[in-house]
């Protein structure tokens, strides 16, 4: 709904998918117009008229066919016809005569959202219509603020932003939500007291106390009757991430239990997650990031469950199966050595090395590394070197200073973190 035109992109070869299905969906939902785009034109099998035909089957028709719908043949690759593209583009703006007023308080939509660890709360911001101007105050979701910084889609620093573009802001007091309302106010003190509402708002709908539940025992309890809601709590490295899994999570529930997310957010697991989980019965779900801290030691004396997933569709899949009794056997990972990054050394042909030291437990040559920073993964694959002073060595132990390396991530910082794992089998729980 916070934009203007869809362009539909089709690639001449392989027709209508099921994405496209799903993103004509998602633009007619919205009400937006849509510019088909049919693309890769240049390759010998494609057929443009087989995918017209396939179009006209979800009210895209050709106006060539007597339908409205406006459609450009292109080659991405070879840079064909794309000027035609961006003139039906403008064809289409002027035909919606699209307009906004400069000279306002700025409005907009909130496109992305995360914590940098060095910046704090960062915010993907589209202008939909006044200006926003460094130094401005404005109310975001819940959240407040005033413009410290704002810098455009190449990332250079600028001074202000009007109608239609999208900015990048910071002094954020917050991370706000994928889709909030973003709005300039004339005063600190109004987007402050504006902001307090909201979160009173917020916590009035706080989770409310119900009995323990682990995913492991969740179908024997369904069974019993005791649980008819599953809280999950839902922490990711993005917001947009965060949002798309609790969607995801939310439309499996049945009739036996309402899967409810009780709290989504970003950034690294914390110890308020846990005891909010701990409170309201929760199962926490981190996607692409870790617990911060001494978190993992207060969920387990806590009794709190936490599930770590990189693929949206495998935390779907896990809590489908534990409701329905068929938790398959599990690649769990064991973390078998923990420490931090000291200096990192640029070696040519090499890229970085780690100049680190091993806090606990061991690290092993075959070790799985997982880089951390601020509590979220940055890195999680292979060893490609493990070595102490010059030499190449297949463990390494608590309290010793060695130097690693990754196939293929080279963005190590001083002060990350790492974990060294191993993914090891285990059979089913109920």
């Amino acid at each position: 709904k916070i934009t203007d035109i869809v362009i539909l992109v089709v690639a001449a070869n392989d027709g209508v998918m099921p994405q496209t299905i799903e993103a004509i969906n998602h633009a007619k939902a919205a009400n937006v117009p849509i510019i088909v785009a049919i693309n890769k034109i240049d390759l010998p099998e494609a057929n443009i008229e087989r995918v017209k035909q396939e179009l006209t089957g979800y009210g895209l028709i050709p106006e060539e066919w007597g339908g409205t719908t406006l459609f450009a043949e292109i080659s991405a690759k070879q840079n064909t016809n794309i000027d035609q593209l961006l003139e039906l583009v403008i064809i289409q703006a002027e035909m919606l005569e699209l307009k906004a007023n400069p000279k306002l308080l700025a409005r907009g939509a909130v496109i992305e959202s995360r914590l940098d660890p060095g910046r704090g709360a960062v915010s993907t911001v589209l202008i939909q219509s006044g200006t926003l101007h460094v130094g401005d105050f404005f109310v975001v979701g819940v959240y407040s603020g005033k413009v410290r910084a704002m810098f455009d889609d190449k990332g250079s620093a600028i001074d202000e932003a009007g109608p239609s573009v999208p900015v990048e802001i910071l002094g954020i007091s917050g991370v706000a939500a994928a889709g909030d309302p973003f709005e300039g106010v004339e005063s600190d003190r109004l987007a402050k007291q504006v902001s307090q509402k909201r979160l009173e708002y917020k916590r009035i709908e706080s989770a409310k106390k119900v009995r323990k539940v682990t995913l492991e025992s969740l179908n024997e309890m369904i069974k019993e009757g005791e649980v008819k809601d599953l809280n999950i709590i839902v922490k990711a490295d993005v917001d947009g991430s965060a949002q798309a899994l609790t969607e995801a999570l939310e439309k499996l529930s049945n009739e036996e239990i309402r899967v409810k997310v009780i709290h989504s957010g970003t950034g690294g697991i914390n110890d308020s997650d846990v005891m909010l989980a701990s409170a309201s019965n929760a199962i926490i779900i981190g996607y692409h990031v870790r617990p911060t801290g001494k978190v993992s030691d207060i969920a387990d004396k806590e009794n709190v469950s936490i599930k770590f997933y990189n693929i949206i569709f495998e935390a779907t899949d896990d809590i489908k199966a534990a409701m329905e009794g068929m938790l398959s056997p599990v690649f769990e990972q064991k973390v078998q050595g923990t420490g931090e990054i000291k200096q990192v050394f640029k070696v040519s042909k090499i890229g970085s090395i780690a100049g680190s030291v091993c806090m606990s437990g061991k690290v092993f040559r075959k070790s799985n590394m997982r880089i951390i920073r601020e509590g979220v993964v940055v890195y999680d694959g292979l060893l490609a070197s493990l070595k102490r002073y010059k030499d190449d060595v297949s463990v390494v132990e608590a309290g010793q200073e060695f130097g690693f390396s990754t196939a293929d991530f080279h963005d190590m910082k001083e002060g990350d973190s790492f974990e060294a794992y191993e993914i090891i089998q285990t059979a089913k729980k109920l």
